[in-house]
């Protein structure tokens, strides 16, 4: 596909607007308009005087059914409509990173300097600022044969991220000029690819590309790494590789939102793309205002120089809340074509299938379940499915994991939008609420979570600590003999349970209050990585097993439970850092001393 130009089209001389298209009907943000006989699907339209930003979603001869992204109020029959000749396109190059856009890709930071706190309509700032001159160094010369993907050189674009400058795909040929390193703004010229029949296609640092195509790869690879997060309940109970895809679904205060926030703070990703679609404006400012003063515990700089951010809330019109995903996921993927791994936080999908829905009945389309319309399950698929670990156009490896939480009214997860989700997903964090009024964060259940990865990530895990998987479907058995002992207990009391079975809830305590839960206000265990999971993981196992011969010996759970390294054992998440593995030997010592200690008065 050959380059967009870089400066945004109006109006088209295919088309004159006051002869030809001229709205006909309204109806909040659908618009119907007509002479556009000529226009072709998914194409932008800017409707009225001041132009607001629609896209082509129905052609019906020579009436055009258009999908407004700006407030309609105050448009009128007969204004005029622009046929651009263009898809719905974002501008991709450098100064992404570190910006905070709308769903249709408007830097609201240069609209609050003109416009103050509201975004006036028509309002079309560029999305990178053009002015900026950028520094490129060439990495080809002219007469190499290039095609889509090719590098022509770098931009350092953060302190942490280098920028690789790409042939567009599409484009292929050869490299007939490239500039020397040198300062250059996004809209110069860099490089010229001269194609087989003899025409020339300019190559700049940023270029256009359409949101709802998928931009093309070599092939996908298999996803065998995984995505570490830093919270022990994802990493070990229901991991997610890279380039894998995740939901989150819960109810209103169950943590989903914190979740992401932790996720997109210390997940192994090296770009962050946060999408907030549909949430409140309180969240959303607090998104706002926290990120940019968050520090990247890679690098220690603030964690905005590789991050994202799409900000389009509840009370922004309803169509751009529609398209705010497709710009997420384009913006990650032009980084997975660099070859980095990228992490996309949706939040929350559910507010986007009600975005989905409103626009479906101003189209008086007929209904699906709950009032969805019966795509819904398609363009949850088709968002999901452009997630993957890839070999890209230019031979290196990159990848996009996408996480979406989830909404469901009530925390009923039979509704549709989970259901549908959970189809086309392969990790499922599912949010309880009884573990969040316990105040257990992260609320992620272990009964009703699960992981399709855990297999496929084996042998990293593996690579780390040959145990793993044995230790991980221990404490898995535990926790679900815990549940079912609960139940038993409920029926003929907690006296009437043995003491080995009383073992098994005590330990599942300790795992739930020592392992599972972890707090993201603690400095040492807002963050736990793969080395003390393990450390973790083998002390709780050592602590069930030893006991167990204790009992099996004549001891009694009394003796176990006034065992004086108890304390300290649940304290170790937050009093034993990442940097200190010493410490779980030192603790692991005293733990086999007081059991040693036990079975010598037992003998």
């Amino acid at each position: 596909m050959p380059p967009v130009q870089l400066k945004p089209q109006t109006a088209s001389s295919r088309a004159n607007p006051s002869a030809e298209a001229r709205i006909v009907r309204i109806n909040g943000p659908v618009v119907e308009a007509t002479g556009l006989s000529r226009a072709a699907m998914l194409e932008v339209v800017e409707v009225g005087r001041e132009r607001l930003v629609g896209e082509v979603i129905r052609l019906t001869r020579d009436v055009a059914t258009i999908q407004v992204y700006e407030d309609t109020g105050g448009l009128r029959p007969g204004a005029p409509a622009y046929p651009t000749g263009r898809p719905l396109s974002v501008l991709l190059g450098p100064g992404l990173l570190g910006n905070i856009y709308d769903g249709i890709q408007r830097p609201l930071r240069a609209i609050a300097e003109t416009s103050g706190h509201f975004i006036r309509r028509g309002e079309k700032p560029s999305p990178l600022d053009l002015e900026r001159r950028w520094r490129f160094t060439p990495s080809l010369q002219a007469g190499a044969a290039v095609a889509g993907g090719a590098v022509l050189g770098t931009v350092q674009e953060t302190p942490s991220i280098a920028m690789a400058v790409m042939i567009p795909p599409g484009v292929e040929g050869e490299l007939a000029e490239l500039a020397p390193e040198g300062d250059y703004t996004v809209a110069d010229i860099i490089g010229q690819v001269r194609r087989a029949d003899g025409a020339t296609t300019p190559v700049r640092l940023a270029n256009y590309w359409p949101v709802r195509r998928p931009r093309p790869s070599q092939r996908r690879v298999r996803m065998d790494t995984p995505l570490v997060t830093g919270l022990r309940v994802v990493d070990v109970f229901f991991p997610i590789a890279t380039g894998g895809t995740a939901a989150i679904p819960g109810g209103f205060g169950t943590g989903k939102t914190m979740t992401q926030h932790a996720l997109a703070k210390w997940s192994a990703a090296d770009i962050i793309v946060y999408i907030g679609c549909g949430e409140r404006g309180n969240e959303m400012t607090e998104v706002l205002r926290e990120f940019p003063e968050l520090q990247d515990p890679r690098t220690g700089r603030s964690l905005m120089e590789r991050t994202v951010l799409i900000a389009n809330t509840s009370n922004m019109p309803v169509a751009a809340r529609e398209v705010s995903i497709y710009t997420g996921i384009t913006l990650a993927e032009f980084y997975r074509d660099m070859g980095y791994n990228v992490a996309v936080m949706a939040d929350s999908t559910s507010r986007w299938a009600e975005a989905l829905r409103e626009l479906s009945g101003r189209l008086e389309e007929m209904p699906a379940d709950e009032g969805f319309p019966a795509y819904l399950p398609t363009r949850l698929a088709e968002f999901y499915e452009r997630a993957g670990s890839v070999e890209t156009l230019n031979g290196r490896r990159g990848s996009v994991s996408v996480i979406g939480a989830v909404s469901p009214p009530g925390g009923d997860f039979s509704e549709p939008v989970t259901q549908h989700t959970s189809r086309f997903i392969r990790c499922f964090w599912a949010l309880d609420r009884d573990l969040a009024n316990a105040r257990h964060y992260p609320a992620i259940s272990w009964l009703s979570s699960y992981s399709e990865y855990v297999n496929d990530i084996e042998p990293w895990w593996r690579h780390q600590g040959a145990d793993w998987q044995e230790l991980r479907i221990t404490l898995m058995r535990l926790l679900q003999d815990e549940v079912r002992l609960q139940r038993i207990a409920r029926l003929v009391g907690p006296d009437a349970l043995p003491d080995d079975q009383h073992l098994i809830l005590f330990v599942a305590e300790l795992i739930k209050n020592g392992f599972l839960q972890q707090s993201s206000f603690d400095p040492v265990d807002m963050y736990c990585g793969p080395e003390k999971q393990l450390q973790m993981m083998r002390l709780l196992v050592l602590f069930d097993r030893r006991a167990r011969q204790v009992l099996a010996r004549g001891g009694t759970l009394a003796e176990i439970r006034e065992m004086p390294c108890l304390p300290t054992l649940v304290r170790m998440k937050s009093t034993i850092p990442n940097d200190r593995p010493q410490d779980f030997d030192a603790l692991r010592t005293r733990l086999e001393q007081e059991f040693d200690a036990i079975e010598r008065r037992l003998a």
